[in-house]
């Protein structure tokens, strides 16, 4: 008995093949760099003046008031951003950031030696590898020009994967276990940090916190 099968099932039946086989991947490689998760906490003589964090330095949102605070070398001026505490000059380090409810976001890494004080360009070439999210759904990579992303799903938790000598930054959508996008060949001489701006406050539509979540390690 002879069956006729058309192309265009067969396209359908590749494709949906691949697909998994993407996922699966996918998933695997994640549980690997959650392997890697470090402790880490925000820098409070980092944040800009408007920036309210949490006492226990894993959140951060936008207060909408301009706090009055020593302008030391180490805060952010005009860009409402924090680092964190914690810098990594070697190996590999993985966290993950909730950005759940959230209509604009930046976060990932940047190098000890940036600038902090008025107007910044955010790009590789000036220490910053950072996804970002503007106008609830247009998602962005940092670069000169950006790097526009197409999504399938908005991540509600990111994952931020670094190995300092293969000069890798991944970033994951934890939930849907799936990849986002990669800087590949950076080099990098100095400390990394942890990196959030949580955006504007825009009348209470932004106002939730990025926060820094614990990382669920699954075998």
């Amino acid at each position: 008995m002879k069956t006729d099968v058309s192309v265009e099932t067969l396209r359908r039946a590749l494709t949906q093949l691949q697909e998994t086989l993407h996922d699966k991947l996918t998933q695997t490689v994640l549980r690997k760099m959650q392997q890697y998760a470090v402790d880490v906490t925000l820098d409070p003589d980092t944040a800009h003046p408007e920036l309210i964090l949490s006492e226990d330095g894993k959140q951060v949102r936008d207060g909408d008031i301009t706090h009055e605070l020593p302008d030391n070398p180490e805060r952010f001026d005009m860009c409402v951003c924090v680092l964190g505490k914690e810098g990594f000059s070697s190996g590999r380090f993985y966290f993950e950031v909730q950005v759940k409810e959230k209509t604009k976001w930046d976060l990932g890494v940047a190098r000890e030696s940036i600038n902090r004080k008025g107007e910044i360009t955010a790009s590789p070439q000036d220490g910053f590898w950072t996804v970002s999210l503007r106008d609830e759904n247009d998602y962005c990579a940092s670069g000169c020009p950006r790097v526009s992303l197409c999504l399938r799903v908005s991540p509600q938790k990111v994952g931020v994967f670094v190995d300092y000598e293969e000069g890798l930054v991944c970033f994951y959508d934890v939930d849907n276990r799936s990849h986002i996008y990669s800087f590949t060949g950076q080099t990098f001489t100095e400390k990394l940090f942890l990196l959030l701006s949580p955006g504007p406050h825009h009348g209470g539509k932004n106002s939730g916190p990025l926060i820094i979540s614990p990382v669920h390690y699954n075998k």
